[in-house]
This record gives structure tokens, sequence and C-alpha cells, in this order.
């Protein structure tokens, strides 16, 4: 029965090992950059960090990325508006950081080709609210006041859940045990892949059943009403960051869909003069897929077509672009 279980044991271990190494070999598992909070308690990724970000199962999605000296993710390295040159910043969360894609294609990268003398500033980590960016903005505000025009991307159903601005815990999820825990590269894919949830969550099964409480099952009138409040609360939150954070109306511009904002919200925007750009209008338009296949980030053709709308809006005749380009 001994040698049983010390075949069995030794067996495990040699059948993890080549797992480990197959995983390796092929680089199925993402690498996420490291975090840290800059001297103006901004959190930013580490810079001068270069690797690929694997998502999806089997390799399904594989992005270049660089991180510059300023912390986020972009061919350009020094973040440094000149008088001469007209400026964009793209600020926002996972969908503005482009790990999905390589760098040198990112919605930034894109749209700068498409603009003369123009240079797209990137400001995209992933886990960014309508807070931080806003408080990013504050932080830099030397910056973004030479910046000749802003676009902060913002999801209505994500990015509006509170109404002032905290210190973010994430960084509380960077301790010895994760960072040596991430070494294990197939722990990493298992996870990325959702194949160690039902582990994860056995925890909390054992406790509701030996406490005996029954998940409830919302009605579809429950979830309506909960989906209201959400709504009237994010609208609320929304109308107190603005107030902590003002913003200049003339330079900046919300990147939004309008089929995730309630018509309050959209409404309060028009009232206030609040531009903004709906990317719905090519989104549900498009005949080809525009995310990807297992999440909501937007594939190679939804960036395209969203980088193609904002560099027309740039070149309408009213834009400080345009306004620019006369200048010249």
């Amino acid at each position: 029965m001994g040698k049983i279980i010390k075949k069995i044991v030794i067996y495990s271990i040699l059948v993890l090992l080549l797992l480990e190494g197959l995983v390796r070999i092929f680089h199925l598992h993402n690498e996420v950059p490291r975090r840290f909070a800059d001297d103006k308690g901004v959190e930013k990724w580490v810079p001068n960090q270069s690797d690929y970000s694997i998502t999806g199962n089997r390799k399904q999605n594989v992005g270049h990325y660089r991180i510059n000296d300023f912390g986020f993710n972009s061919v350009h390295e020094n973040y440094q508006p000149k008088s001469d040159a007209f400026e964009i910043a793209l600020v926002g969360d996972s969908f503005i950081e482009g790990f999905h894609e390589d760098y040198i294609n990112s919605l930034g990268q894109q749209i700068e080709k498409s603009l003369t003398n123009t240079t797209v500033l990137e400001f995209g980590y992933a886990g960014y609210d309508l807070a931080d960016e806003l408080n990013l903005i504050h932080a830099y505000k030397d910056l973004f006041d030479k910046i000749d025009y802003t676009f902060i991307y913002l999801r209505f159903t994500d990015d509006l859940d509170r109404g002032a601005y905290e210190e973010s815990s994430r960084l509380s999820l960077d301790t010895p045990i994760s960072r040596v825990a991430k070494q294990v590269k197939l722990l990493v894919y298992l996870k990325d892949i959702g194949a160690l949830d039902p582990l994860l969550q056995l925890p909390g099964r054992i406790k509701g059943f030996i406490s005996g409480t029954k998940e409830s099952i919302p009605t579809d009138a429950e979830v309506a009403a909960q989906e209201k409040l959400k709504q009237e609360q994010s609208l609320e939150n929304f109308k107190k960051l603005v107030a902590t954070y003002p913003i200049d109306k003339e330079k900046f511009t919300f990147l939004l869909d309008s089929s995730l904002c309630s018509p309050e919200y959209l409404s309060f925007l028009k009232e206030q003069n609040y531009t903004y750009l709906d990317i719905n209008t090519v989104l549900s338009t498009s005949k080809e897929a525009t995310t990807l296949v297992y999440d909501q980030h937007w594939s190679k053709h939804g960036r395209k077509l969203i980088a193609d709308l904002v560099s027309k809006s740039m070149l309408a005749p009213t834009s400080s672009y345009a306004h620019f380009r006369n200048l010249k």
C-alpha cells in the first residue's frame, strides 16, 4: 500500500512538472505587470516593463505591452506636450490600456496615424473607474492643461459605483505570497481560464451548507428595480465626481456607449453641456464582431471602428484639431 501511495505522489509531481513545462514552452500563461502608486498617489504600472498579455483559453488573444517611464502602455516614452504639435489624451480602464492588442497598434496609435502632426498620449490602466480617472487628471493638472484635447472613456455600468475617490485596494493584492504563486505558471494559467473557480468557491459553499443558507434567485421585477436603483446611484455618483473634479467642457469629451447608459444620464450630460462621443453608433451597425469571443473588450475590428470615429470627430470643422490645423 505504501509503495502505491509513493508512486502516486511521484507520478503526480512528474505530471505537474510536465504541465508546468508545457505552459511555459507554449507561453499559455498571462504576464501581468507589477503595480505601484507614484509620488502623487496615482496607481499605475511600474515603469519599463514589457511582456505579453495572454487572454482567453488556449492562447486566444496575445498582446505585446510596453510600460513607458510614466507607467502606462504606450509607444511614447515621455509625455511632454509641444507647442507646435497637437496632443490628444486617452484616459480610461483596460479598454484604453489595450493589452489585447500589440502596443504598436493600440487605439491611440491608430488615431495618431489618421491625423497629421498629432501625438496621442494613452493613460489606460485596468480597473480604473471615473473616480480614478478624474483623480489622475487632477493630480497631473499641469500636464493635462498643456494637452490640447482629452477623451475620458466611461462605461456607465461599471465606472460609477462610487462618488468619491479613495486609494485602491488593488495594491494590497501584491503580497509576497501572491508574487511566489505567480511564478508557478501552471497555477496562473488555470486561474485565468477559470479552472480553479470551483475550488476557490468551495469554502463559501461549505459555509452556506453548514449554516443552511439557500441562495435566493431574484424575480424579474426585483432585478429591474435593482437596476433602476443602480442607475440612479450612478448618476448621483457622476454628479458628485464632476463637482469635486471640474473639467473643462471645451477640452474634454466622454467616450461612451449610449446603449449602456440610462436615458436620465444622457439627458443630464446634454443639459449640463458635457460633450460625449457615442461609440455605439459604429459598434451597433457593424456586421463583424466588435468584441472578443470570451469577454466584452473590443476586438481588432471594434478598436478600428472606434479609432476611425475619434479621428473623424477631430477632423470635423468645429473641432479643436481643425482649429489647430487652421492656425498652422
